[in-house]
């Protein structure tokens, strides 16, 4: 059995968390789900965004799936999400980004994955006021995180037979921080000398995604451009409702779907549960369920191209609900 740490989140977070969660025990897998919450609504509920026994059930689980969560404005926390990955060390942002058979985009065959450094840079919330009343934010790219991400990346690319890994900088313009973070990449290549490692500025990579995406396999880049990058290639296959993402780090990993809480449709039944989905696939291939994450994903496949059931985002009619039950029923 295995002990799973699942966090609702709100707005469309637990319709697409129990939808998830119908998938995963459709195959069998032996899972005792340890239900917690964080978000708006708890906070709204006890005055506290994230409850301790959220922090003793990941630290105990290790294995977390999470829907996604609102910070309420103004409670003296930039982000949740954030805060997790801090707190944790989850330094690895990893985004497969793979087109989907019967979606319709202007791309076919996209198949790369984005490995994004997720602790530090300008999303590590460093900032402060001058005397002068202007503003600075700090970027603090250190080596062990550069190191760790690049090695992560390079991993990937070895273990599954890509050839080349694309690492994405503005080392050019900002030569201290960028230049260090590809000079530690160029480092870590010398490892692997059977992968072609290239060497993107980050306003071009942007035009190349757009003309020609087929030419990537692997990207690893830093916090602020892996953000935008992953938003960009979800945009070429169909939106943030078919992409999934994982949150890891060495002892502790949180799978979730990357778009938001959609708080203008929750409790509609409208909601798209394929992201959380084919988040929950990954984490079933972590913990070593190979098998049952490529069933996951054939039946989401069947669904949507054979069988046609699409939700409303995806240009269809289907409910949360019956594009749930129609995925069970392909696994089962």
């Amino acid at each position: 059995m295995y002990n799973i740490t699942l966090i609702p989140g709100d707005g469309i977070g637990p319709e697409v968390s129990e939808a998830t969660k119908c998938v995963i025990n459709a195959t069998g897998l032996d899972v005792n789900w340890e239900t917690v919450n964080a978000g708006k609504k708890i906070f709204e509920d006890t005055g506290v965004l994230v409850p301790d026994k959220v922090f003793k059930s990941i630290e105990k689980n290790k294995i977390v799936l999470k829907g996604p969560i609102t910070t309420p404005i103004g409670s003296g926390f930039s982000s949740i999400n954030v805060m997790l990955r801090k707190k944790y060390d989850l330094y690895s942002n990893v985004r497969p980004v793979k087109s989907l058979p019967g979606i319709d985009s202007h791309f076919k065959e996209i198949d790369l994955v984005i490995f994004r450094e997720n602790t530090e840079g300008l999303y590590a919330g460093v900032e402060r006021e001058l005397p002068d009343g202007s503003f600075e934010a700090i970027k603090r790219i250190t080596r062990k995180a550069s190191i760790r991400i690049a090695k992560s990346a390079f991993e990937y690319a070895k273990k599954n037979n890509k050839k080349k890994v694309t690492v994405v900088h503005k080392a050019n313009i900002i030569k201290l921080t960028d230049g260090f973070f590809l000079n530690c990449v160029r480092e870590v290549s010398k490892d692997y000398p059977d992968i072609e490692l290239q060497e993107v500025i980050i306003d071009n990579m942007c035009m190349q995604l757009v003309m020609n995406p087929n030419q990537f396999e692997v990207i690893v880049t830093m916090n602020l451009y892996g953000d935008l990058l992953s938003d960009l290639c979800a945009g070429l296959v169909g939106g943030l409702g078919l992409v999934p993402g994982a949150n890891m780090g060495k002892d502790i990993s949180i799978f979730e779907a990357v778009h938001g809480s959609a708080p203008d449709i929750a409790g509609k039944n409208l909601a798209n549960p394929i992201a959380l989905i084919l988040s929950s696939a990954m984490m079933l291939n972590h913990i070593g369920e190979t098998n049952k994450a490529e069933i996951i994903v054939k039946a989401v496949m069947k669904t949507i191209f054979e069988d046609r059931v699409l939700t409303q985002d995806l240009g269809g009619k289907a409910t949360t609900t019956e594009i749930t039950e129609a995925i069970i029923k392909n696994i089962i």
